[in-house]
């Protein structure tokens, strides 16, 4: 006896796709607010390379039928690389979320011959987003709940035969014929009225037929959104770990007979690159190294009138012996530079440049280009202020008569440095130059150089800083260190790692040479190490400066800045005290975590989490399974194969008191199971704890800074 099945049905009709034929276009199914966006759309999204970043959009389909979508990742040749479901993370709003990842990190530098497997995945990529009536998933809610009831079986449970056997011969599922006759044999069960409406039901609602539903699904009324652009930029443009000294002071000492200071040069600075890799950085920023002026030379403390052996701020640039183009010939020649640049590159370090566009009265631009600079009526040149401070050793550029000149000289001195090693230049005062005149410069270099990388120390208007982002500017110093409260960490922690840093990269600093916060002068080692903690873990990028590990935080009368500043004085420091603090080997191994980890290369990965005390600030960084790469490219073989890699930063900022506080967090918000306990392991103690979503932590300023827990998977120890 053969089944019977139905002769005489009327076939459901597809819904289908509307063509779009302008941006402000509709499809069959809405999507909408994709981020990240900038509003003109004239600049795209910057990430590095293998950085996990996070794409969300709002898409839906009129009333309740379900939804899908995805979003496909296409390199600058087209050629697509991931395609990967979205998920709905807010039903209420329709948003979907997923995570992509432009190629695999990789620790190549420019010098390495490896560099150009690199350099074949950069430039722009895009992502383009697909939405789509999900037909299957909204029938087999339909069915289920008709078959239960007894409600109208037949004709729900022959629209699904339809639907599957339509299914099986869509071209867009790109089914393989075992797959198609999977498909098949369902469907006919389907339509098998002999068979019992459970057993009907049964040949589609199976974990064969939702294998095939996430895989190759049946995607009706087919949308496609406007392709969002990406800039993917090389290692260190998002994650990199700065290390600054000034040269003159590296090898410093004082002459046991006269007490005179005898200043380092470029040979003895081999010594904080040692220093800087052994404590695990992998930039050296060098202000500039360039001859000093005479004229106005300020003293100690940025005083008026230097004294005999002062010698000056080494962004005071020019002298009768060079200008922006020259090595001062107290730290060594050019030669010596790029052998220091060539033992830095042994070492696995980038050089940093600092590109001062400033000149002392005694620089050579100031007669050979007299119209380079604003002049008073007396006819005087005008010195450089920032009001309090004034800076009568500089003369600060004018760009309102010959900017194509300036800019002509700038990319010059640039492209010179390049060829003597320099990777990355961090510019000072960026914003008190036209944003114009420095996008036209890092394009020029970058047209020749694309590896070079560009910091702005620009801490001004929101607005400013953006613009500087826009026009090039890969990184920017930020307001981190005036954020000391929970509420102000809190908050610049999740403005730091929003949408915002695909197109603004805030690099942590705790100190830089004028900065010298009051929380690190009342706080001594304790402050320090709480501030590092922050510093390194709130940001993929991070810097210090060094005397950072002997804690100098004795500041000026009045000043958020050190007393005894270095941009006026050479200092001889004793690097054997750096064991009396334990500051350096915090360093060290907070750049072991973060090299250790996925989850610290993005800005785009972070949740803060809820704490009971005022002084206790928490935060997690979490990515999934698949974007777990090293930065060989491999995949770690421990449980982030499963549950990704999750990191969870608990900080006491109230340095003289212990405190302790609940820490809860959602686990589904990081990709774990929830109603389970899980093991935590301190990277810094090493110490392991039982942790569950709502957790009590004590911090003693006496023991500890800081926990950075890994999380393993559930019930693992």
């Amino acid at each position: 006896m053969t089944a019977s099945t139905s002769n005489h049905t009327f076939d459901e009709p597809a819904t289908p796709s509307i063509p779009i034929s302008r941006p402000d276009q509709f499809g069959r199914v809405v999507i909408m607010s994709a981020t990240p966006s900038e509003p003109s759309g004239m600049f795209p999204a910057r990430i590095e390379v293998g950085e996990p970043f996070t794409v969300t959009a709002q898409i839906f389909i009129e009333g309740r039928v379900h939804t899908g979508a995805t979003a496909i990742l296409r390199d600058q040749h087209g050629i697509e690389r991931q395609c990967v479901a979205m998920d709905c993370i807010n039903p209420g709003l329709d948003l979907w979320k997923t995570y992509l990842q432009a190629g695999k990190p990789s620790n190549f530098k420019p010098w390495d011959t490896d560099y150009t497997e690199v350099r074949r995945e950069l430039g722009e990529w895009s992502v383009t987003l697909e939405g789509w009536e999900d037909t299957y998933a909204s029938w087999l809610d339909d069915a289920r709940i008709k078959v239960k009831v007894g409600d109208d079986i037949d004709n729900v449970l022959i629209s699904g035969s339809q639907l599957l056997t339509r299914w099986s011969q869509h071209d867009d599922a790109h089914l393989e014929a075992h797959q198609q006759a999977t498909l098949r044999e369902a469907a006919q069960c389907l339509a098998d009225t002999s068979l019992a409406p459970e057993e009907r039901l049964n040949a589609a609602d199976n974990p064969t037929i939702s294998t095939l539903h996430e895989t190759n699904p049946l995607r009706d009324g087919l949308t496609t959104s406007v392709p969002q652009r990406f800039r993917v930029e090389r290692p260190a443009s998002s994650f990199s770990a700065w290390y600054q000294f000034f040269p003159r002071s590296e090898g410093a000492y004082r002459n046991p007979e006269t007490r005179d200071i005898i200043q380092g040069t470029l040979a003895t600075s081999f010594a904080g690159l040692d220093r800087a890799k052994a404590e695990g950085f992998d930039v050296v920023y060098l202000p500039p190294i360039c001859p000093i002026g005479v004229t106005n030379r300020k003293g100690r403390n940025n005083t008026l009138v230097a004294q005999q052996g002062d010698p000056g701020s080494p962004f005071g640039i020019g002298s009768s012996l060079g200008g922006h183009d020259t090595v001062d010939p107290l730290l060594g020649s050019m030669e010596d530079f790029k052998a220091f640049c060539d033992y830095a590159h042994k070492l696995g370090l980038e050089i940093a440049l600092d590109f001062a566009l400033q000149c002392s009265p005694d620089h050579p631009w100031v007669k050979q280009h007299p119209g380079w600079f604003r002049h008073k009526p007396d006819g005087t040149i005008a010195f450089a202020e920032n009001p309090p401070k004034k800076y009568q050793d500089i003369y600060p550029i004018d760009f309102n008569i010959d900017m194509p000149g300036i800019e002509h000289e700038t990319e010059r001195v640039m492209n010179l440095w390049i060829e003597s090693g320099v990777t990355i230049f961090r510019v000072d005062n960026p914003h008190t130059k036209p944003v114009r005149f420095w996008q036209d410069v890092i394009e020029k270099v970058q047209r020749n150089h694309p590896e070079i990388l560009f910091l702005a120390e620009a801490f001004t208007r929101p607005a400013v800083m953006r613009a500087l982002s826009f026009a090039g500017f890969t990184q920017s110093h930020s307001y981190f260190p005036w954020r000391n409260t929970k509420d102000e960490v809190a908050e610049y922690l999740q403005t730091t790692n929003s949408d915002e840093a695909y197109y603004q990269h805030n690099t942590f600093w705790p100190t830089t040479p004028d900065i010298l916060t009051d929380y690190l002068r009342d706080n001594g080692p304790q402050g320090h190490k709480v501030r590092a903690v922050l510093a390194a873990m709130g940001s993929p990028s991070w810097g210090i400066y060094n005397g950072y590990e002997l804690v100098e935080n004795r500041q000026q009368e009045g000043r958020e800045e050190q007393a005894d500043n270095e941009k006026y004085e050479i200092k001889v420091r004793d690097w054997s005290k750096t064991d009396e603090y334990g500051i350096a080997t915090l360093l060290t191994e907070l750049n072991r975590i973060r090299r250790s980890h996925p989850a610290c290369r993005s800005y785009h990965d972070l949740t803060m989490l809820w704490t009971s005390d005022p002084n206790v600030v928490a935060f997690a960084r979490h990515i999934p399974s698949n974007l777990c790469h090293t930065d060989t490219g491999a995949t770690p073989e421990d449980n982030t194969k499963v549950y990704g890699d999750t990191l969870i930063t608990v900080v006491n900022l109230d340095c003289q008191s212990a405190h302790t506080s609940e820490v809860n967090f959602d686990p589904a918000l990081l990709g774990l199971p929830r109603d389970r306990v899980f093991s935590v392991h301190d990277e810094l103690g090493g110490e392991e704890f039982t942790w569950s979503s709502n957790n009590k932590v004590t911090l003693d300023p006496s023991k500890r800074a800081a926990y950075i827990f890994r999380v393993s998977g559930p019930g693992e120890q």
